[in-house]
């Protein structure tokens, strides 16, 4: 009997954090479900150094595990030289920086936020590698930065995109991806899938973002990568194309940005 793997559109889970002690104990399970619902990579961010720890245990006995590292706004006030280096010297091994940012709902000040975000962004520029995006209530601030520190210098994605339509235009236009989550699926969902619609394939991405964001018919539960084709087949039925399509582009943008081996698809 043929794989359900083989048989099933392959997909890249472009940002799901399995070094969460959400998945303590269970990340071989986790992992085997994704696989067999055709999720072939999992790109994971840790996203404070007690974490880093953990994905850099995890990265050496997970080969389908591509680590990301870096300070989330909420652990902004963590920065300093020191960390900055333990940093480094974890990214030296890792796709990607992140998941990093601003943050507004955040009870962390905006200029410590935006310190960190800049020094970690000029990390990425010294080592070459794209970063993943957190944003909330800071579109303008955070594009501003990017502006900033380099337009056309840094790759990078905007992770769970939340923004409008006309935001998603110009983090484009600075080069960045757009990554769409279990939220489009939402029944209520209104602007996710207004930007899922007109967002041009070429630039879309996929994640879960696990273990949060269940899509629909997982929401209660906790996130995890084997649901990411529960969003590839929504952003399908938006866009009028078929899962194949979707699930083929989405990977190619995956292994474009962040420099994976190529997926058989």
């Amino acid at each position: 009997m043929m794989d359900r793997t083989m048989r099933s559109p392959l997909l890249i889970d472009t940002h799901c954090h399995l070094a969460d002690r959400a998945f303590a104990g269970r990340l071989p399970a986790v992992i085997r479900a994704g696989r067999m619902a055709g999720v072939m990579k999992f790109i994971v961010p840790a996203i404070e150094p007690e974490e880093w720890q953990r994905l850099q245990v995890l990265h050496k006995s997970h080969s389908e595990i591509f680590p990301a590292y870096g300070l989330h706004p909420m652990h902004a006030r963590l920065f300093s030289r020191n960390i900055l280096e333990e940093l480094e010297s974890c990214a030296r091994s890792a796709i990607a920086i992140g998941e990093i940012g601003l943050d507004y709902t955040l009870a962390v000040s905006r200029e410590i936020q935006m310190y960190s975000f800049r020094q970690q962004l000029r990390l990425a520029r010294k080592l070459d590698l794209p970063v993943l995006l957190h944003c909330r209530n800071a579109f303008q601030d955070l594009i501003t930065i990017l502006q900033d520190e380099g337009e056309g210098l840094i790759r990078g994605v905007m992770h769970a995109f939340s923004g409008s339509m006309e935001t998603a235009v110009k983090c484009m236009g600075i080069g960045l991806y757009i990554s769409m989550a279990g939220t489009v699926t939402f029944a209520n969902a209104v602007r996710p899938v207004a930007v899922a619609r007109k967002m041009p394939l070429s630039h879309l991405l996929l994640e879960t973002d696990a273990p949060d964001l269940s899509p629909e018919p997982y929401r209660g539960t906790r996130n995890e990568p084997a649901f990411l084709m529960a969003t590839a087949t929504k952003i399908a039925e938006i866009k009028g194309l078929t899962l194949g399509e979707v699930a083929a582009q989405t990977s190619r943008n995956a292994v474009e940005l962040f420099r994976l081996p190529a997926l058989l698809i």
